[in-house]
């Protein structure tokens, strides 16, 4: 039956269910739960043609991983070909002009039926995409078939840190297979807003909103949007519209005023996000009427520091893997999503590191919501060839374009500890690719600084990030103590070096962004590990509070990311168990990372 109501109100009060919470409509259907599967280790579906044949064998709860517990099948093996199928009565489809079915993310190569027919094709583990349906939906209940393939063996796809290996071992955790995302069905207009972006100029007051339709817009077409914050209205506006790729700018009268402008603008202290309702308005056609958000910021880096609405801002972040025991890389429920940025803010830090991860755009939502900063970055392929940075470049892109409209993400992280070009200093082809990840970035969205290989390596980055695992707190306040002895000291890693490009910027803010990872573990699996080890709760804490004080003393810094949020598997060197269980009095904890 339909689990989904039919109307929608405020976009900054939805309830983090939507999947795709800037481009919201009232007609949808989850189509999350079970499913019916099955393995395909001989790669033979396709010649049996298993999209026409009827159930398959097996159930898996949609949208877990089938490796994970939350799935069902819990199967952990090595599988390279998945097959799934749901068959959605008719009465419950979204009724509109076009039927879409939108699948938010499968891991890697997917293949998509409708009633035995083929709907479209996607390559991207990572990256969401939308088949129109419409023309293959019948008259009865609908059958929808997906296939996936991702080899385990093939490290030339983006995998962050899915091992490669039967068991996890080191840092890496079990492998994320098939649908691992949201799967919705929503009705719409044949001429509607297919992307909403929304490009803020805070000294001006100015908004200019960029829509990609889903065809050219026909003579006589326009789009009226208006703008409020609670009730009150900032901005309203009609104009005619031609093309596909459409700018509408606009004012924000209000922000005129030199002194209340900042009573508007976004930050963690205070999240302020300003609704949009956009109108698409076709002769002859139905409207389309999508509901949006967005905030007023802005994010550079000047003298040394990261700037926020041109103000330093210390960045306290924590490194987050997006894991979970029970159901891996996919969020148990769309609630965890909200609690995770919650924890993450009670912990007393104010930014999150999403480590070798692209997460669920609801994290997205609450990170804007609740004001939690967020860095994003890219999960990283293990080889250097023409077909890993084709994939690469092609999902960041897609990322890039999925996410750049949410405030929260202040900054973009294309690579990490040269995994993926790991002879960078060695090598100008590496070089001029990380150059290239930044450059490209920048031309899709230049509002935000970018760190070209965060850890070690930079070129052309917009900070200087390092890693580094010492557990000594003296030796780290002395090693940070001044700017120049950084830049001009031996790098803390063997074989590695701060900056391997001549043209990179010197004066670029320096950030700790991997350091801590104190493990401690009350019944750890035997294998747990961490870069130190505590005794006991009372152990870690005193831990942190000289390492964390350390850092904190150290004037050049212009922030830090502390590695980790929770335990995950084998790494047992979160602040919380994998449970998220603080390790210690959590007001003791936020004593520590707090302001």
């Amino acid at each position: 039956m339909l689990t989904e109501e039919r109307r929608v109100g405020a976009a900054t009060a939805q309830d983090g269910r939507y999947p795709r919470p800037q481009l919201v409509r009232a007609d949808w259907l989850d189509l999350s739960g079970a499913w019916t599967f099955a393995f395909d280790d001989d790669d033979r579906g396709r010649r049996e043609h298993w999209e026409s044949r009827g159930s398959l064998p097996g159930v898996i709860q949609v949208p877990f991983p089938f490796e994970s517990e939350a799935s069902g099948v819990g199967d952990t093996g090595f599988h390279r070909v998945v097959w799934y199928q749901r068959t959605v009565l008719r009465d419950d489809l979204p009724v509109g002009e076009r039927i879409l079915l939108h699948l938010g993310a499968v891991d890697h190569d997917c293949e998509v039926w409708v009633d035995g027919r083929s709907a479209g094709r996607h390559e991207g583990g990572s990256t969401p995409f939308t088949l129109d349906i419409t023309d293959l939906v019948g008259d009865g209940d609908v059958s929808i078939t997906v296939r996936a393939q991702d080899d385990p063996a093939d490290v030339a796809q983006p995998r962050g840190k899915q091992d490669w290996r039967h068991h996890p071992h080191s840092i890496w955790y079990h492998r994320t297979t098939g649908i691992w995302q949201p799967v919705w069905v929503e009705a719409a207009p044949a001429v509607r807003v297919e992307q909403l972006h929304w490009v803020t100029d805070v000294p001006r007051g100015e908004v200019t909103a960029q829509l990609r339709l889903s065809r050219p817009a026909p003579a006589g077409t326009s789009i009226r949007i208006q703008v409020a914050v609670g009730s009150d209205e900032l901005a309203t506006l009609e104009t005619s519209v031609s093309g596909r790729e459409i700018e509408v700018p606009f004012r924000i009268q209000r922000q005129t005023n030199g002194q209340a402008y900042e009573e508007l603008l976004w930050s963690p202290s205070r999240p302020t996000l300003l609704d949009a309702t956009v109108s698409l308005r076709v002769p002859g056609a139905a409207e389309d009427v999508v509901r949006s958000y967005f905030g007023l910021r802005s994010v550079g880096v000047e003298g040394g520091r990261f700037l926020l609405n041109d103000r330093p801002l210390y960045l306290r972040s924590v490194l987050n893997q997006g894991y979970w025991p029970a159901s891996h890389s996919a969020a148990p429920n769309a609630d965890a999503l909200r609690a995770e940025a919650q924890l993450i803010l009670d912990l007393g830090f104010n930014a999150t590191r999403l480590h070798q991860k692209y997460e669920d755009p609801r994290f997205l939502y609450w990170a804007d919501r609740l004001g939690l900063l967020v860095w994003s970055e890219a999960p990283a392929a293990y080889a250097f060839t023409p077909e890993a940075v084709r994939r690469s470049v092609a999902e960041w892109s897609a990322i890039l374009d999925r996410d750049r409209s949410h405030p929260s993400i202040v900054t973009w992280v294309p690579l990490n500890e040269s995994w993926g070009v790991q002879h960078i200093a060695h090598d100008d082809r590496m070089v001029s690719y990380a150059k290239t990840l930044v450059q490209l970035t920048k031309t899709l969205d230049p509002s935000r600084p970018v760190i070209s290989n965060d850890g070690w390596e930079h070129a052309d980055s917009d900070i200087l990030s390092i890693h580094d695992y010492d557990h000594d707190a003296g030796r780290v306040a002395e090693r940070y103590a001044t700017r120049e002895g950084i830049l001009s000291a031996p790098f803390t890693l063997p074989g590695r070096r701060l900056i391997v490009d001549a043209a990179q910027r010197a004066d670029a803010p320096i950030m700790l962004t991997e350091f801590g990872g104190i493990s401690y573990t009350e019944n750890g699996p035997e294998d747990a590990w961490g870069y130190s080890t505590a005794t006991s709760a009372a152990d870690l804490v005193e831990r942190l509070r000289a390492l964390v004080g350390a850092v904190r003393s150290a004037a050049p810094l212009a922030g830090y990311c502390y590695t980790q949020l929770a335990d995950t598997g084998q790494e047992t060197n979160g602040l919380v168990f994998e449970d998220r269980r603080p390790k210690a009095p959590i007001e003791e904890l936020r004593a520590i990372f707090g302001a």
